[in-house]
């Protein structure tokens, strides 16, 4: 396999943002396996299952030391598994420069988003959710989260921890530990989905979760230990970098 080295090393990466950020590494490896020369809707299923892979793993460790509400997950993961499939279906229609667009466009959404709650915070001096049912919310952050994985191999935690924060009022390490939970489900669901249209690269695919499943374990041990402003500084800065990639990606598409 020519990207083997690639392959391991962005799935390590991947796996590693995935612990630190509860973002499932899949802004990670769509840009990459599009940068290797895979098509984005390859690139988006191959992502959905290497990011089960390494959800499981970081969501295994954070129940390990005691950073796991199943309650919380499973009412974020339920309309999830639902709206993903919704997600893999808008996935094989859309054109491929489109899905790049698509793709950056939510990156610097998600940056405004996380922006909006610090400055609400700053403003009320404490962290409390937007007005909204709280049951509404979930059902929101976890079914947008859903199409997002299958639409765009996230896994759903761009738009999950940003949500979480913003309607639900959670801190942002709880908000990423939960986040990690439900893209189990999610990326799952999206794996399944995108396996029976045969879009999945197999090989690729183990390699990046193998790799992601290591990171993940190293970074979920080290993420209770980091302040609430490093991580948050870490998921913007990491969102703003991979969001002019992908615009740069879709240029390059429309230009041949």
């Amino acid at each position: 396999m020519p990207n083997l080295w690639q392959l391991i090393l962005g799935g390590l990466i991947s796996g590693i943002l995935a612990g630190f950020l509860g973002i499932g590494g899949g802004t990670v490896l769509v840009p990459l396996q599009v940068a290797l020369g895979y098509s984005p809707v390859q690139a988006v299923a191959t992502s959905s299952m290497a990011i089960a892979i390494t959800a499981i793993s970081g969501t295994i460790q954070n129940w390990r030391m005691g950073y796991f509400n199943l309650q919380k997950v499973m009412l974020l993961g339920l309309p999830a598994l639902v709206t993903a499939q919704l997600g893999v279906y808008l996935a094989n229609q859309i054109p491929d420069y489109i899905l790049l667009i698509s793709f950056a466009g939510l990156l610097l959404l998600n940056i405004y988003l996380v922006e909006l709650r610090k400055r609400l915070v700053a403003k009320t001096g404490e962290n409390q959710p937007v007005s909204w049912n709280p049951l509404f919310s979930r059902i929101v952050t976890g079914g947008a989260a859903g199409i997002l994985a299958g639409l765009f191999g996230v896994g759903g935690g761009v738009i999950m921890v940003p949500l979480q924060i913003l309607l639900l009022g959670e801190p942002i390490k709880l908000a990423i530990q939960t986040s990690l939970g439900v893209i189990v489900i999610t990326a799952i669901s999206a794996t399944i989905g995108h396996g029976i249209t045969g879009n999945i690269l197999l090989n690729e695919g183990l390699i990046l979760g193998l790799g992601g499943l290591i990171g993940a374990q190293i970074s979920t041990r080290f993420l209770p230990r980091l302040s609430d402003r490093v991580v948050s500084l870490a998921f913007r800065s990491l969102l703003a970098i991979l969001s002019v990639y992908m615009f740069w990606q879709a240029w390059q598409i429309l230009q041949k």
